[in-house]
């Protein structure tokens, strides 16, 4: 794959979008069910299956309106090698982001890995920021505090949502 793939907009919109949406996700589930009360195994298993399917979901999601659009913006049958591409971007890029919130949870005990899973993630959402910017020859910082702030308002409904809904 050239070097120069990493730079056009399909990449970086499946790769930013795979990851944020992957991080904001997955950690505000798994805030949300942590904080409900969930053992640790449920906690875990809510995280895997939320990866693997929404990995997935998102992945052909991407293939679907890129490959429609691509047919509709040249109003003729498109080859999907581009669309492929991009799906397999998004694919990855979100299954290997969902993990940063969920490793907390494989190695440490419910409630220190609640705090430390939200921080991991506010982290890897600030970084994503920063180095979007950077490659989009913005500001770095006040991307990645832009990213931060969005992120971690989804992460607060999360907890909000796991603190006030009792758990059946």
């Amino acid at each position: 794959m050239p070097l120069v793939l990493f730079r056009t907009p399909s990449f970086l919109r499946n790769f930013i979008f795979g990851v944020e949406d992957s991080l904001v996700s997955t950690v505000g589930l798994l805030s949300g069910v942590a904080i409900g009360g969930a053992s640790r195994r449920t906690i875990l298993l809510a995280g895997i299956v939320l990866i693997f399917v929404e990995a997935f979901s998102m992945g052909v999601g991407s293939y679907l309106s890129e490959q429609k659009a691509q047919e509709f913006s040249k109003q003729r049958m498109m080859p999907p090698r581009r669309a492929i591409i991009g799906s397999l971007v998004m694919f990855v890029s979100y299954f290997v982001s969902g993990f940063v919130p969920l490793a907390p949870y494989v190695f440490l005990d419910r409630d220190t890995a609640f705090g430390v899973s939200i921080l991991c993630s506010l982290i890897a959402l600030f970084l994503l920021g920063f180095v979007g910017g950077r490659l989009f020859r913005m500001s770095a910082v006040r991307n990645g505090l832009e990213m931060l702030v969005i992120g971690g308002a989804a992460i607060l409904i999360g907890v909000v949502v796991g603190r006030f809904v009792p758990a059946a």
